[in-house]
């Protein structure tokens, strides 16, 4: 397991959330979000760690590890074999308290809060005892001390796991997480476009998600990867292959959104409701990271 210590610990704010701190994490981590129910591209991520010699205790996840494709059980059966670290997600929150809607804090009566209609109940129903016992294992927060900075995962924000914290977010809502949590670094997910950010000699990351594509016109999807060789912290970028054609046949059951199916195929989502005016003129034409 290597050189490395768990501790886990409620930490009383007045969101009363739990952190849980990793010691000593060094070498490479891999950085990922949103599985979404992708049992494909998570048997994919799981082998190129394996391939770049990373441990399951230095693979975290920023959460929704269940979401709009077709294999929720088999999805978290796997994620909690493999070992991974990964936090809630709005969506792990609302399963762990039986609740009727994803949380996602879609727009009411838009076409994102409609798809949820489909996908939520599909995977509430498909969750054994085991999978929900799993998900409600897993903290709000991680934190660690990495190349000598200290390093906090959120979903969506610190303050509101729902909350869409995208590059083109003014700096200053990003620099309140990094001050309430006392960090250099955020690591954050929910948005669903990798991105990073740098000021003040603070850092804001997205890995992106491996369950979607990032509405770049392209089937692959994005995670990233931390190093600490000569105790700096560096971060790269990447895109990854998967069997996304057996994906999307399998999400086309009757059952869920076949605009998501389409998406899984096409690289581009089927509306921008969430995005602000700069994301939303990125589709279709890539990243600019």
């Amino acid at each position: 397991m290597g050189n490395w210590q768990l501790h886990t610990f409620i930490f009383n704010t007045n969101l009363d959330k739990k952190i849980e701190h990793i010691k000593n994490l060094k070498g490479k981590v891999l950085l990922f979000g949103g599985v979404y129910s992708n049992l494909q591209a998570l048997e994919k991520l799981k082998s190129i760690a394996e391939s770049e010699n990373i441990p399951p205790e230095n693979c975290i996840c920023t959460g929704d590890i269940v979401g709009y494709c077709a294999q929720p059980e088999e999805t978290v059966q796997l994620f909690k074999i493999w070992g991974a670290k990964s936090i809630v997600g709005n969506v792990e929150i609302q399963l762990s308290e039986g609740a009727e809607d994803c949380g996602c804090d879609f727009k009411e009566g838009g076409r994102c809060d409609g798809f949820s209609q489909l996908w939520y109940p599909f995977a509430q129903s498909k969750l054994s005892k085991s999978s929900l016992d799993f998900i409600k294992t897993l903290p709000d927060f991680l934190q660690f001390e990495y190349a000598g900075k200290k390093v906090t995962v959120v979903h969506g924000s610190y303050f509101n796991v729902s909350e869409f914290i995208f590059k083109s977010t003014p700096w200053e809502t990003k620099l309140e997480d990094l001050k309430a949590t006392k960090s250099d670094v955020i690591i954050a997910g929910h948005c669903g476009l990798p991105f990073h950010h740098t000021q003040e000699n603070k850092i804001w990351l997205n890995p992106g998600v491996i369950g979607m594509p990032a509405n770049d016109g392209t089937p692959q999807v994005w995670y990233m990867i931390l190093n600490d060789k000569k105790d700096e912290l560096t971060f790269s970028h990447h895109r990854m292959d998967y069997n996304f054609m057996l994906t999307s046949k399998l999400m086309q059951n009757g059952l869920l959104p076949q605009e998501y199916a389409r998406t899984i195929t096409t690289g581009i989502w089927n509306n921008t409701e969430i995005l602000p005016a700069i994301e939303s003129g990125w589709q279709g034409f890539g990243i600019p990271l």
